[in-house]
């Protein structure tokens, strides 16, 4: 026992002469002002820092401060290396305006990572907050193509409540996943003419949710003087796994007794071994924790020992084992080795044993939550269905309930490799079945329990439309938290793909564009007026046309569709869709019928005609809306200016107004007025194959003799105006950015 205490003891002494690990490289500052600034980060030489990870260290008016690379972002405080954090601050957005609801001052928000593709915004750690009493928060990537926000109103300062952020004064969503860059844009639907007296400006910015604390009390007060807010983001190196990573040179796991693990996204991270703190980026990095310096000694019994790692507690003089109190405490030697190997097989029989039991009982386990899960999903009603279907003698429904097994094996285990879409409404991967059929398996999303019988009677329905311009559902499984979806595999991708994208544009004939426009149309008749019940869609766009492998259109993703009693005539819901393809009308009343398809539809064939997408960001104020450019063409009789070159040259101008007054009906703001799906199909069939006919010219003298219709951009609630377009009061222009 002396010589196990005196060996113990020169090992704590050996591990105490250590210097403490240094945090930054042999000959690199590891301070900035007051922030401290770890390895892999650094500034000043690039042997400072790895990779992207650079941080300038500036000279202010208050001393030396650090910002993210080559950005403003200032890093107020120290980068965290055990949890892969680090936090900047950005400028809040703001919009004021006097009591006569003409605009004060405006000052949007966007911040962007740049160049540091290994630093990404924390979607658990951050949320979108937008304050006011007359406010619309809208948080968008720089491209303006992925959107969320909240509304937040009020007309009286007593209905704000402190401590909620729900919609009244205050309403706040959460981060998009893997952001790097985005806008914050700020609407108001009044001008606060309705709240001057007390909320004249509005407010929108991200920020770190521990920080940020709704209080309506000192609201006014605070956000006047308050310019900037603290945004946490989580950064990782590279982009591989720890087993990818590890194969190849520029490991950065370089410390002994470090480990890496990966992330939730790409890259990885390293940390100290247990037992062992430092920087794990650096060698000799990571260097033993003393427990018997810290509150561990106080779980020993009698003398604390530093080990390599972690501590050995003593044991009184005769007695062996573990002298910590919360241990198997100290025993009395055993005289008779046999006694110890036989103890010592028994306890690994029992191990043993104990692990055969728990792989059966995990085994069990894992099938009871497979039947939960199914009988969660509404699998015995999904059976009940199908059974009933059978036994009445319906074959249309070819609909069919996958195994949990049998769609990993068709995924991969779900590879990140296999993604080929991903939305609001769930992800999409590409899988080949045992068959070697090739599938799109989809991870949708069901809100709430009660929806379940609704969901399982919306799969019933959709798995039995046949139509060669739908994209067919193929089954299901339900064994899984999240219902997965089978459709048939459309190898030639988005419609947005073929007339957006780079290398794209102008790859469609006309012949081709009035051809799929035509398809999309006899879909979604099909879908409002043939199927048992009909189906309104409510989100048409260019992204959800698929094509085949013959570029035939198919009409897909059904997470928002609703089906439609057929002694209701609209349904109302919260407001779902695409901003640039929503109705205006269903966006002001929250009421959706067939013709909000139909208006959707029009924003999709104009997308065919003109190459430009619903909504352009990067345009001037009068074109950045593809609707309301494309009516101003047309009010002012320049209809090519707006064309896409290969339309111009392939189409007549008799064949061409005549494509373009069925889109102006489509999208007139009254649904009344607007035709039905059937119609638009009928007409479109018509002019395929009667482009020159006699009626277009008729028609085309009488669409120029009058203006088509008053701006459509975008629509919200408003003031009812009057004027010449009587059939539009009650709706103003909304524009979505300044």
């Amino acid at each position: 026992m002396a010589w196990q205490v005196a060996v113990l003891l020169l090992l704590q002494r050996l591990s105490s002469a250590f210097a403490a690990a240094p945090m930054a490289r042999p000959g690199c500052r590891s301070e900035c002002g007051s922030v401290q600034i770890p390895y892999p980060f650094g500034f000043g030489d690039s042997s400072c820092f790895l990779d992207d990870f650079e941080i300038t260290c500036k000279e202010t008016t208050n001393g030396p401060k650090p910002f993210l690379g080559r950005s403003n972002l200032e890093l107020p405080v120290d980068i965290d290396l055990v949890n892969g954090l680090l936090q900047v601050n950005h400028a809040i957005a703001r919009d004021c305006y006097d009591r006569q609801g003409r605009s004060i001052s405006y000052s949007g928000s966007r911040i962007n990572l740049g160049s540091m593709k290994s630093v990404r915004f924390s979607d658990s750690r951050n949320k979108f907050v937008a304050i006011g009493c007359d406010t619309v928060g809208y948080l968008a990537d720089m491209d303006y193509t992925i959107w969320t926000g909240c509304v937040s109103y009020c007309t009286n300062m007593s209905f704000v409540t402190n401590g909620t952020c729900s919609g009244i004064g205050c309403c706040e969503t959460r981060t998009p996943k893997g952001v790097r860059a985005f806008s914050v844009v700020l609407r108001s639907y009044y001008n606060h003419t309705n709240c001057s007296s007390f909320s004249p400006c509005s407010y929108a910015f991200l920020a770190n949710s521990s920080f940020m604390s709704f209080n309506a009390l000192d609201y006014f007060l605070t956000f006047k003087n308050v310019t900037m807010m603290p945004v946490t983001l989580e950064w990782a190196v590279g982009n591989r796994t720890c087993e990818e990573a590890r194969e190849e040179e520029g490991f950065a796991c370089v410390a002994k007794n470090s480990e890496c693990y990966s992330t939730n996204g790409p890259g990885y991270r390293c940390n100290c071994s247990p037992g062992y703190q430092g920087n794990p980026y650096l060698k000799g990095g990571c260097e033993d924790i003393d427990e018997c310096k810290g509150p561990q000694k106080n779980q020993c019994m009698r003398d604390c020992i530093n080990t390599p790692g972690s501590f050995y507690c003593t044991c009184p003089r005769g007695t062996r084992g573990d002298g910590r109190w919360d241990g198997s405490r100290c025993t009395p030697k055993f005289p008779y080795l046999d006694v110890v190997l036989g103890a010592g097989s028994g306890f690994l029989f029992l191990c043993a044993s104990v692990s055969w039991l728990y792989w059966i009982v995990s085994k069990k386990r894992l099938i009871k939550l497979k039947e939960k899960f199914f009988q969660q999903n509404g699998g015995l009603l999904l059976q009940h269905h199908l059974s009933s279907s059978s036994d009445d003698g319906r074959n249309d429904s070819i609909m069919r309930i996958f195994t949990s097994e049998e769609l990993q094996r068709a995924t991969n285990n779900y590879d990140e490799d296999c993604i080929i879409g991903q939305g609001g409404f769930g992800t999409v991967y590409k899988g080949t079945l045992s068959d070697q059929r090739v599938v799109a398996i989809k991870k949708s999303k069901i809100a709430a329990k009660g929806e379940i019988e609704q969901f399982i009677n919306e799969v019933v329905l959709l798995s039995t439309i046949n139509h060669k311009n739908v994209v067919k559902l193929l089954g299901c499984c339900l064994e899984t938290q999240v219902p997965l979806l089978v459709f048939e595999f459309m190898s030639n991708g988005t419609l947005s793909h073929h007339i957006h994208d780079q290398g794209r544009r102008g790859s469609l004939s006309l012949e081709n564009r009035l051809r799929i426009a035509a398809e999309a149309a006899e879909a979604l008749a099909y879908l409002h007026s043939s199927v048992s019940t009909p189906i309104i869609h409510r989100d048409v766009k260019s992204t959800n046309i698929l094509l085949d492998d013959s570029y035939t259109a198919k009409i897909s993703d059904f997470g928002t569709s609703r089906l439609v009693p057929f002694d209701r005539n609209c349904l109302t819901s919260l407001v779902r869709g695409t901003i640039g393809y929503l109705d205006p009308e269903y966006f002001q009343s929250g009421q959706f019928t067939d013709k909000s398809d139909v208006y959707s539809f029009g924003v999709v064939f104009i997308e065919l005609l003109t190459g430009e997408k619903a909504l352009s960001e990067n345009k001037s104020e009068e074109h950045r809306s593809l609707v309301k450019h494309f009516i101003s063409c047309m009010n002012e009789g320049r209809l090519c200016d707006i064309l896409d070159d290969r339309i111009r040259h392939e189409g007549s101008m008799e064949q061409l107004m005549a494509v373009a007054e069925l889109v102006e009906r489509c999208i007139r703001l009254n649904g009344d007025e607007r035709p039905t799906m059937k119609e638009v199909a009928t007409e479109l069939e018509g002019m395929r194959t009667f482009s020159n006919h006699p009626w277009v010219n008729e028609e085309i003298e009488s669409l120029l003799a009058k203006p088509l219709l008053s701006e459509p951009a975008f629509y919200g609630a408003g003031n009812t105006t009057s004027g010449d377009n009587s059939s539009h009061s009650g709706l103003v222009p909304l524009n979505i950015t300044r």
